[in-house]
């Protein structure tokens, strides 16, 4: 599959990043946008293993969030309303492998152990790459969002010799973008897009050295998709001035992940969308603000989920797939907080939501299945076997 090759030129590129957090700023309603600023102009088919489904959202709960505080507790009504229309696999079994360690696993469909602090990418592929690669998908069709710490920007692609790199997913960190230097790049221009094509040229040439993120891959001088990386500077513009940068307080770094996906699902409507949350670690010392970063995300995950239920295009052809890295302690410690350790079914046992056209409605599966049971499942759909995974698929999903 060859990616279309966009003609529109830079002014055309910074007037669709205006237009775009116009429609945006509401949830449902990103999708107003000209054809030629949101996608390209091919059929898209529907996934091998989904006869209805083109397209997937997974959304890796991050930080440890126990079952407890999610489904039926009050703080996720829009998961709650997800799931109702959905399968639920409420024995979701989550090895605590650290949280980089954990929500690896569900990328690569294995359990295995990283140290808190180790930046090593992973020597098993991801979701993206078998999905990119197998599939035989470019990298606009394939994106990440991360809430942005160095470690997840490895979870775009691995260290294998016969994946890595050339099949990773764009990578997009909200954290790393919306930041204090990027804002006082463009600060002080009263137009905020320059009028002459010079300057034009110029911002975006200020715009791609404030970028935290590290798209680049080292050694390689390979960035993300051309196309892709001008988009993305069209978008963040307009973000500058609608709101993104301006969101703060706790969880703000997973409320700016979500909302960079929502968008990226405004332009690009890929084939597969990654998001990864990880502020509800800040449980560790406040239980009170671990259940507030729980609600904000659910509050997001609700804008997410309507905006795609409310375009034409996504509504009736994507899936959604929620679920944590693991859970947290049975018990809180002498913080008032809540660790990450006692082993205990409070911490192994956590809650997988999907949603979408080919799936059950209704549905909860007591069976236990595995965290690491994701990716093949979603690999499946796309008609890929993901050899070096080693869970399986979700039972009793497909209706």
């Amino acid at each position: 599959m060859t990616p279309h090759r966009s003609t529109l030129g830079r002014r055309d590129l910074l007037r669709g990043g205006a237009a775009l957090f116009a429609t945006a700023a509401l949830p449902g309603a990103a999708f107003g946008l000209p054809e030629s600023f949101l996608s390209r102009p091919v059929a898209v088919p529907f996934l091998p293993g989904a006869p209805a489904t083109k397209r997937v959202v997974l959304v890796v709960f991050g930080g440890g969030v126990r079952a407890r505080e999610m489904l039926g507790s009050g703080n996720t009504p829009n998961l709650d309303r997800i799931a109702e229309e959905g399968v639920v696999f409420n024995n979701t079994y989550a090895r605590n492998n650290g949280h980089y360690g954990s929500a690896t696993n569900i990328f690569t469909g294995r359990f295995e152990s990283y140290g808190i602090r180790e930046n090593a990418r992973s020597a098993d592929p991801t979701l993206f790459e078998y999905i990119r690669r197998d599939a035989d998908l470019p990298s606009t069709e394939v994106w990440l969002s991360t809430a942005g710490s160095d470690q997840e920007t490895n979870y775009a692609y691995s260290a294998h010799g016969d994946y890595g790199y050339r099949f990773g997913a764009n990578l997009i960190g909200g954290e790393g973008i919306f930041n204090a230097e990027f804002r006082e790049v463009i600060a002080g221009s009263q137009d905020r897009l320059p009028r002459r094509e010079p300057d034009e040229e110029a911002a975006l040439q200020r715009l791609r050295g404030a970028i935290k993120t590290p798209l680049g891959v080292a050694g390689t001088g390979q960035i993300n998709d051309p196309e892709a990386t001008a988009r993305i500077e069209s978008y963040i513009l307009d973000e500058l001035q609608g709101g993104t940068t301006g969101i703060t307080g706790i969880g703000a770094n997973d409320a700016k992940s979500l909302r960079v996906a929502r968008n990226l699902m405004a332009i690009f409507k890929p084939r597969l969308l990654g998001v990864t949350l990880r502020n509800a670690d800040i449980a560790h010392g406040s239980f009170n603000d671990y259940v507030t970063v729980i609600r904000r995300n659910d509050e997001e995950v609700g804008r997410l989920f309507a905006a795609i239920r409310g375009d034409a295009e996504l509504a009736d052809s994507t899936a959604v797939f929620v679920l944590p890295e693991f859970g947290r302690d049975r018990d809180l410690n002498t913080r008032r907080g809540l660790d990450h350790g006692d082993g205990s079914d409070d911490l192994h046992k956590v809650q997988t939501v999907a949603w979408g056209p080919d799936f059950r409605s209704g549905k909860v599966v007591t069976k236990e299945v595995q965290s690491i049971d994701v990716c093949p499942t979603i690999a499946d759909m796309f008609g890929v076997r993901p050899s070096m995974a080693r869970g399986g698929k979700l039972p009793n999903l497909f209706a």
